[in-house]
């Protein structure tokens, strides 16, 4: 298994690609701001060949480079249908306008084939398994992917911005939800095997099991006491 991951533009979104091995088909999760000449670096060092990119959320952090991406290698992207609206109005998704030096560096709008994701559906894409689940809370739209175990590495969760190392994402923006956010960290987190390796939208990576122990949120869920005070990450 080949997970190459980078952090990419001004909010430092993690991108990653994933494929079977070097040389291979692959998946490309999250191109975010200024993220697709990182993808072409990774994809020339590993002589990967992109089938799909699949998104977290809409956020335009996650999503700024999918028109340049998708185009250039003529692939569909897939996301939730209630954050699909985010990749052609990224300033509503937020609630305010992101500036506009910014906002002049980016393609808004989508690909010219978006699929859409649904809860426990399963994707097989580059010779990967991923399972979707739906984990409102930072968004409507928001889901995470979950590989299986294999013979080389233990099952990997890409968790987007439901759960950080030590944190979770932000519920503060419009269809933002703690309540939902407590429901995903239950429903999709907790059941997941102490092993499973967390790949997050922003920081390094974790494992269920370290989360379990130390990530505030997460304990509180587990011991069903409800919310938390305590610092939240993205956008």
């Amino acid at each position: 298994m080949l997970i190459a991951g980078f952090p990419a533009g001004a909010w430092g979104t993690n991108c990653y690609l994933v494929a079977p091995a070097a040389g291979e088909e692959c998946v490309i999760i999250d191109p975010g701001h200024q993220a697709a000449q990182g993808v072409e670096d990774a994809l020339k060092k590993h002589r990967l060949k992109p089938v799909a990119v699949v998104l977290t959320h809409g956020h335009i952090d996650h999503v700024a480079s999918v028109v340049p991406v998708c185009g250039a290698h003529d692939v569909p992207a897939w996301i939730h249908p209630a954050d699909r609206y985010m990749m052609s109005d990224p300033e509503k998704a937020l609630g305010r306008s992101i500036g506009m030096p910014l906002m002049g560096e980016l393609t808004v709008g989508e690909p010219d084939d978006v699929r859409e994701l649904a809860d426990g559906a399963g994707l097989k894409l580059a010779g990967l398994d991923l399972s979707v689940a739906h984990a409102p809370g930072h968004t409507k739209g928001s889901v995470t992917f979950t590989m299986p175990e294999s013979a080389d590495i233990p099952s990997v969760f890409f968790s987007g911005d439901l759960l950080f190392a030590g944190s979770i994402g932000r519920t503060d923006l419009p269809g933002g939800d703690m309540d939902d956010m407590l429901g995903s960290l239950t429903r999709v987190c907790l059941p997941l095997d102490d092993s499973t390796v967390v790949l997050s939208g922003h920081g390094p990576q974790t494992t269920i099991g370290q989360e379990r122990a130390t990530n505030p949120y997460l304990r509180q869920v587990a011991a069903g006491l409800g919310s938390v005070d305590a610092p939240r990450r993205g956008m």
